[in-house]
């Protein structure tokens, strides 16, 4: 016997097949949840794990508050003297020679500008640093705790493992002198930073004194030089034109001259010189304990929390 819905060769007819659709069941996706509502911790809970840990997060902030005090007070005290310093104006002299650059360079002269380009390459030369350390005989001073001053002798057994003269250049760079240069204005600050204020304030004092005695004294060299040559040229030349001109540069190199023998600030001139500070630079102890006691409670807080994790994990 066959059913109504299959046709003569027992195959299911499309009656059948839209029956057999309307009798499904369509059941939509439930959303998968990884882990229960057990790991999820809201505000009030780590509120109330803080409050419960408050003797840990407590304790550990005053002992970090106890410790930057401890730094802060027996840290190193460093001051910092200033020296405001203006290039010197240019004179009448080199712009003379400026206009008449092509035949100086013909001739052989070197005209260069005032410019503070060359002062401050001086200053923050390698060379410089290591005449002015020894002129002062400061390597003993820097590393005042390798050195015995009674035997005036380095305390290193071996001599290699002393400090030389190139250790005294870094830190003289590193830790004492900062050079800083206002490019709008062409204002120029030296700054010499120091345990001692009156000490800090006397070197950057013979700092800028040397560097001015030391570009005058290059000066002067240059334009001896350079009057004898252009005296030279002028005796054994014939020519009136060359002649008037040798002579203008002459003039030129003659007032250089006279204004590098009679002014002391030939490079720089102090606008501002340099006075002993009565405030240190640092260590900002304040900041120091402020900064300390919140790393100890931030510190604090971890541990609450971390421990607080860790007691969780190993209940379940």
């Amino acid at each position: 016997m066959t059913t109504g819905g299959n046709n003569e060769g027992g195959k299911p007819t499309e009656q059948s097949h839209h029956e057999a659709e309307d009798a499904l069941v369509y059941v939509s996706p439930r959303p998968v949840y990884v882990g229960t509502a057990d790991d999820r911790i809201s505000v009030r809970e780590i509120w109330q794990t803080l409050l419960r840990g408050k003797g840990i997060i407590v304790a550990t902030a005053v002992l970090f508050a106890i410790g930057s005090a401890a730094y802060a007070l027996l840290a190193e005290e460093i001051y910092r003297a200033e020296v405001l310093l203006a290039p010197a104006e240019e004179q009448s002299a080199t712009a003379l020679a400026g206009q008449l650059g092509g035949l100086a360079a013909l001739a052989g002269v070197a005209t260069g500008d005032t410019s503070s380009v060359e002062p401050l390459a001086v200053l923050q030369s390698r060379r410089f640093a290591r005449e002015f350390i020894e002129q002062l005989n400061l390597m003993p001073v820097f590393y005042e705790d390798a050195w015995d001053a009674e035997k005036e002798r380095w305390l290193a057994g071996d001599p290699a493992d002393a400090p030389d003269i190139r250790d005294g250049v870094r830190y003289f760079h590193k830790k004492v002198l900062n050079v800083d240069e206002e490019r709008s204005t062409g204002l120029v600050t030296v700054a010499v930073e120091w345990t001692d204020p009156d000490v800090a304030a006397t070197w950057a004092s013979i700092i800028v004194s040397r560097l001015n005695d030391r570009l005058r004294e290059s000066a002067l060299r240059e334009a001896e030089a350079n009057v004898s040559y252009l005296q030279s040229e002028m005796t054994n030349t014939t020519l009136f034109s060359l002649q008037e001109s040798i002579g203008r540069l002459l003039e030129s190199e003659l007032q250089k001259l006279m204004l590098a023998k009679g002014n002391e600030e030939f490079a720089f001139k102090i606008v501002d010189p340099a006075v002993a500070p009565r405030e240190r630079i640092r260590p900002q102890r304040a900041l120091i304990a402020i900064a300390g006691t919140l790393l100890g409670g931030l510190l604090g807080v971890l541990m609450v929390l971390v421990r607080h994790s860790g007691l969780d994990g190993d209940g379940s």
